[in-house]
């Protein structure tokens, strides 16, 4: 089963997200700070990763994570509220694989994870 990580400070977006993704066959844990999802990846690196990019910290995450062993192997999604060019470089710079749109529903998640969790 792939593991995916939800780091968000707000409840009700981990909540929602937590329960289509784990609906999507994925084994989800999340954080609501980077520092303790910083701590979580050292236990156990998921194979994917949400980012809230308004989260304090939400780029050292991302560097951090990419700078352990197996690291870079960690797909890196960084949720943006808009399209903001220079938020958008900063994560990809940071080593973010990919971008989400905030606020996110069922479709999309399903769209953009759904084929992740059926290869696993």
């Amino acid at each position: 089963m792939q593991r995916l990580m939800i780091a968000d400070a707000s409840d009700v977006v981990r909540k929602v997200a937590r329960r289509i993704l784990s609906e999507l066959g994925f084994t989800v844990t999340d954080f609501a700070d980077a520092q303790d999802a910083l701590v979580g990846c050292l236990t156990e690196l998921p194979d994917f990763l949400i980012v809230d990019a308004g989260m304090a910290g939400a780029l050292e995450l991302i560097a951090g994570i990419r700078a352990m062993p197996g690291g870079k192997a960690v797909r890196i999604y960084y949720c943006v509220i808009e399209s903001d060019l220079k938020k958008l470089m900063a994560g990809k710079r940071a080593g973010a694989t990919d971008f989400l749109l905030k606020p996110f529903n069922r479709k999309i998640l399903t769209t953009v994870f759904g084929n992740f969790a059926a290869a696993a």
